[in-house]
């Protein structure tokens, strides 16, 4: 424990004990990632208790989330501070509505929604026509958007215009469902989240007496991660504040990602023209990554623009020097899969913990394939958040797909359709029953980011059918529910907890691990599709920044040529343009990665052009081809999941002799080496 103001600020940098010592606000911090903000906010309000500044009971943290003020509690215990509230804006906002609620209603107050969705579901099946097939989760999603501007339902239609918004439903259809539930929400007596501050902010406005006991309680505010604040949250922060201006912000306007919530850096890069005294301090020292990852942090940095155009932010590293960053291009998405998975398995050897290794994506449905190649792999793997198979829309669909089994026989013997035509190819039946039961067409992405996630989920779930379709022209209903089943199976071995963690992007924020992979950077998927206007560009720009910057000491960064079976041709992220040195892109992709990964010309490591393009068709691709689907079959895999074609046209193109020969061809890592290797040798002597 450290017990007196200069022990508090012996082990801190000149920046940190810069903000430690400003007690007396309005204070911004500007931290960028991995500066040490949460030791310096703790210790900000250690010191301030300390200099008998504040006294503990008047202090108030506010966090963004729950996790993250027990973390705070925790962190004052270990200094021998207690008794400082440290909680969200709703933990903070529900305390005072229940403690002033039966005063000024004289009843208790109502029950709060877990969900909006619930409430919703009568509500969406009234909508006319095709509206109806429109996702709930984005209703309640536009609703917490629209509450968080602070804009009911009488003003949406001219909020929105005003915006430049798009919602789910035109704004003619939204603004009338938006009273509606409304109106049912106040008859069932409840409340949701959003009413939980706006209530909160009407009682401090309209009853002096309970204004004065609040403020009289708080009179001392920190706010962490201030960039992802919102109108709703500023307004109950200035209720709370009235007019005081011991405030301090911290947080960091490039890890601004959910403004689709309602968030706003705004708050944050406006806070010294709200108050034109604030004392502001950079936290710019890292502490958490190497100096070759904070490389390519700041190279992505740098073609940010900046706020009143100054100069780009650059994180200055503390840590030894770490490997070089490996940016790599694979022929297809599923060499890429299984060229991680290798890796992952290779680091592991080496003395990686596997808990101390993530895979980022940029949407949850990316995750399906990394579950199949992580199995093969043989490499224990854990997800965070929402399973695949457990999404709704991917229930309704294979139900959708059980419905139609039932209805006809989908079997390979029965070959026939009733008209006594040739049986249609699986993509085509699949897209058919989801067009029927969930209005699914595969190249018309609705708007709204749950139909989005929705969307490209049910792209997952057809992709799986592509590739089944692939391995066997013939392949039925029962052949993809087959396949679905064995990959449910896989993802629900996911949930143990254990292994290389599996998750998104927006759920990375605030953790970190010492290495992280950041597959798919290509056009259309990171920058997204949707993303069109500088503003959402730079968005997802800071999205990737949030996920290089996650990595201590290992970071891979990733794009296919093509991806999920398909021929058309994918454009490496505009991003990954930014981070490589000048000159390396034009020099193809070999050397590209050569020169990234720091191994010369030569190694493991490389991803050539695409290879074995005159191979494939060959006696040798066939027998190989051959060898799989019996290798497969035996295993009770998938054949991809042993090799996909591209790798078995390289080998067939290169005839490898030897173990040594078969380890220099792309997709062929340590494990599948061990596995296949002298099965393939003696397919290649065999053919001649």
């Amino acid at each position: 424990m450290l017990d007196i103001p200069s022990d508090l600020l012996s082990d801190l940098d000149p920046a940190q004990r810069d903000a430690v010592r400003a007690t007396s606000g309005p204070v911004c911090i500007l931290a960028g990632a991995g500066t040490g903000k949460t030791r310096a906010i703790s210790r900000r309000v250690a010191y301030a208790l300390e200099t008998g500044v504040v006294a503990p009971s008047h202090v108030l943290v506010v966090t963004f989330t729950d996790k993250a003020a027990t973390e705070m509690r925790e962190r004052l215990a270990a200094l021998g501070r207690t008794g400082v509230t440290a909680a969200t804006f709703h933990a903070a906002a529900l305390r005072q509505l229940r403690h002033f609620w039966p005063r000024v209603s004289g009843g208790e107050l109502p029950t709060i929604l877990e969900s909006k969705v619930a409430m919703l579901v009568d509500l969406a099946r009234a909508l006319p026509g095709g509206y109806r097939y429109v996702a709930v989760r984005d209703l309640a999603g536009e609703i917490e958007w629209a509450k968080a501007r602070r804009v009911g339902p009488t003003r949406y239609e001219e909020a929105t215009e005003a915006d430049g918004h798009d919602g789910p439903l035109p704004a003619r259809l939204f603004a009338p469902l938006y009273s509606r539930y409304e109106a049912a929400k106040e008859r069932a007596g409840r409340i949701d989240f959003e009413d939980m501050l706006e209530l909160t902010i009407r009682l401090i406005e309209d009853d002096a007496a309970a204004a004065d006991e609040i403020r009289a309680r708080y009179r001392w505010f920190s706010v962490d991660e201030y960039q992802d604040t919102n109108t709703l949250q500023q307004a109950l922060l200035d209720a709370w504040l009235g007019g005081r201006e011991d405030l301090a912000v911290v947080g960091d306007e490039d890890q601004t990602i959910y403004t689709f919530t309602g968030a706003s850096s705004e708050w944050l890069t406006g806070f010294t023209r709200r108050y034109p005294a604030a004392h502001v301090v950079r936290l710019e020292t890292n502490y958490r990554s190497t100096p070759q990852v904070l490389d390519v942090a700041n190279r992505l940095l740098a073609g940010a623009p900046r706020v009143g155009g100054g100069p780009p932010k650059r994180l200055l590293p503390t840590r030894p020097d770490g490997p070089p960053p490996i940016i790599r291009q694979f022929a297809d998405g599923g060499d890429e899969e299984t060229a991680i998975a290798t890796e992952t398995r290779r680091l592991i050897d080496t003395g990686v913990p596997a808990e101390q290794i993530a895979v980022l994506v940029r949407t949850n449905a990316q995750l399906v394939g990394f579950e199949a190649a992580f199995r093969a792999a043989r490499v224990a793997f854990q997800l965070r958040g929402e399973r695949f198979f457990a999404r709704p829309e991917i229930r309704r669909a294979l139900d959708a797909v059980r419905s139609a089994r039932r209805g006809r026989s989908a079997t390979k013997d029965d070959a026939q359709a009733d008209d006594d035509t040739p049986a249609a190819p699986l993509t085509d039946r699949l897209t058919a029953i989801w067009a029927a039961a969930l209005d699914f067409r595969p190249d018309v992405v609705p708007p709204g980011e749950e139909a989005r996630q929705r969307h490209a989920a049910l792209g997952t779930l057809l992709d799986i059918g592509r590739r089944c379709q692939t391995e066997d022209s013939t392949a039925g209903l029962d052949d993809f529910l087959a396949e679905v089943d064995r990959r449910s199976a896989d993802e629900a071995g996911g949930a143990t907890g254990v292994g290389v963690e599996l998750l998104t992007y927006h759920r990375a924020k605030g953790l970190e691990w010492d290495a992280v992979f950041l597959p798919a950077l290509e056009e259309g998927i990171l920058p997204i599709r949707q993303a069109t206007d500088p503003a959402e560009i730079d968005e997802e720009r800071r999205l990737l920044y949030v996920g290089i910057t996650r990595a201590r000491v290992h970071l891979w960064l990733s794009s296919a040529r093509v991806r999920d079976g398909r021929s058309t041709q994918r454009r490496r992220s505009r991003f990954l343009l930014e981070v490589v040195p000048v000159g390396v892109h034009s020099r193809g992709d070999q050397a590209a990665d050569a020169r990234i990964s720091g191994r010369g010309g030569t190694g493991g490591h490389r991803a050539g052009p695409t290879g074995g393009a005159d191979a494939a068709g060959s006696p040798l691709f066939e027998a190989l081809r051959a060898w799989r689907l019996e290798r497969a079959r035996a295993d009770a895999v998938p054949p991809y999941v042993i090799f996909h074609d591209t790798t078995l046209a390289a080998i067939a193109e290169r005839r490898p002799r030897s173990l040594a020969d078969l380890a220099g061809i792309p997709g062929i890592g340590p494990t599948k080496l061990d596995r296949y290797g002298e099965e393939l040798i003696s397919v290649v002597v065999r053919a001649g």
